[in-house]
């Protein structure tokens, strides 16, 4: 969870988090249709994943739908959806055997039925795997998880389960989505834009961030690589002096 002590060196983030940005611009800027960028994109997620391990990278938090995107044209979310299934699908055996374990974050009710489904079944095939953690948020967004987490607590209190004056910010952080996750050491936005939209905002108040000049279908694994390294030169204060 938060880490209040002073860390003057570091060196490989334990937790990195990225908002995979620029899809649609790839594909439209090669005159493609939005979603050849997101399926071109779902190769990248791939090779990221698996340039993990070997980098000291323990946690991934990959931002894939949020809450706002299902202001998108109908077909490019319907395509998103049916790309998921098919990641899924595809993907579970080799994530089962690689030893990653895959946590879903984000608000599932809006989802159709048989990706819950899909959602539900790797989440448990993967229950007992812990050489990656690897957690897809899907319908998600910061504002919504710390809305739907006061509303737990506040129908825990009125149970009687939970008093009024326990409530701090480690309560708040078991009600959230990411609970039992640490909080990211590193968030990663690429395609050159310069705003968190909504990601991980209560976890991220210390991270790291860096913002990519490169559209996420172009992000390769030695460029998550030399992100990964580049951290280790940061020097990280929590609020604190460095000695």
């Amino acid at each position: 969870m938060s880490n209040a002590s002073l860390q003057t060196t570091t060196s490989a983030p334990r937790h990195v988090a990225i908002i995979m940005d620029g899809n649609g611009r790839w594909a439209e800027s090669r005159g493609l249709p939005r979603i050849a960028g997101h399926r071109r994109g779902a190769d990248r997620v791939r090779e990221v994943v698996e340039s993990c391990p070997e980098l000291g990278v323990t946690h991934l938090t990959l931002f894939a739908f949020s809450t706002e995107n299902w202001k998108r044209p109908e077909q490019e979310v319907q395509g998103l959806f049916r790309l998921l299934r098919r990641y899924i699908r595809q993907e579970s055996a080799r994530l089962v055997a690689e030893g990653a374990r895959v946590r879903f974050i984000g608000e599932r009710s809006r989802l159709s039925r048989e990706l819950q489904a899909l959602m539900a079944g790797l989440e448990e095939q993967t229950a007992d795997n812990d050489r990656l953690h690897l957690t897809v948020a899907i319908n998600y967004g910061g504002r919504d998880e710390i809305t739907r987490a006061t509303r737990r607590i506040a129908a825990a209190v009125k149970a009687g389960e939970l008093a009024v004056e326990d409530i701090g910010p480690d309560t708040i952080e078991r009600y959230l989505d990411t609970a039992g996750l640490p909080d990211p050491d590193l968030v990663l936005r690429t395609s050159g834009e310069y705003r968190v939209s909504g990601f991980l905002t209560w976890q991220s108040v210390y991270s790291e961030y860096s913002f990519v000049d490169v559209r996420w279908p172009d992000f390769t694994a030695d460029m998550f690589a030399a992100e990964v390294r580049g951290f280790g030169r940061r020097e990280r204060r929590f609020g604190a002096v460095a000695g």
